[in-house]
């Protein structure tokens, strides 16, 4: 959950791309920091292995105005894809205030977006989330190449909370903002009711 700190006025968010390895997680993150203003972002940390592009997370203060005084940040994460990782995966998801899960539209990706769907429900279970009441947004990624699901595909198998959804091409830029502005408006409307 955001952390609050009234003394500097501040809200702290945090939201999280999760998603199947190699589906646009970091691709995402590092379109939004190469578009986003000097002043209003931080240092993006990216750490990279030998079979992962992303270990633990890319890291992307980013300031989005105030709400009732405070000024509100947002804090960009996204987890490792490769199941292997989840211990890496539990721990980002620590605190989380936003999702959004970054599905591979390739027809044959819908799995390994099954089963990474399902670790995230598992995952968010085990540290007493309810994914129904954490903001979540869908990207169907990967729009632009050859051989994918539909739209209507993608949403009966993978969305069944009816939340709202982005086609995208995170390579090109197509739907990122679309999509972080969408889970940034859920996110400071939760925040809303809670400062006083």
């Amino acid at each position: 959950m955001s952390f609050v700190n009234h003394n500097k006025k501040e809200v702290n968010c945090k939201i999280v791309y999760y998603g199947p390895g190699l589906g646009g997680k970091t691709t995402n993150i590092q379109h939004v920091y190469k578009k986003t203003s000097g002043d209003n972002k931080g240092n993006i940390i990216k750490l990279n292995t030998e079979n992962e592009r992303t270990l633990f997370f890319d890291f992307l203060p980013l300031e989005l105005g105030e709400i009732r005084g405070y000024k509100t940040r947002f804090h960009l994460y996204t987890v490792p894809g490769q199941v292997f990782y989840e211990a890496s995966r539990k721990l980002i998801l620590r605190a989380v205030d936003g999702l959004i899960f970054v599905a591979d539209s390739q027809l044959e990706k819908m799995d390994a977006n099954l089963e990474s769907l399902d670790g995230l429900e598992k995952n968010l279970i085990e540290q007493g989330y309810d994914i129904e009441k954490v903001p979540l947004v869908f990207q169907w990624n990967k729009r632009d190449l050859p051989n994918v699901t539909s739209h209507e595909d993608l949403e009966a198998k993978l969305n069944k909370w009816g939340a709202p959804s982005f086609g995208a091409s995170a390579v090109s830029g197509e739907g990122v903002f679309e999509t972080l502005k969408e889970v940034s408006k859920l996110v400071l409307m939760n925040l809303k009711g809670g400062l006083s």
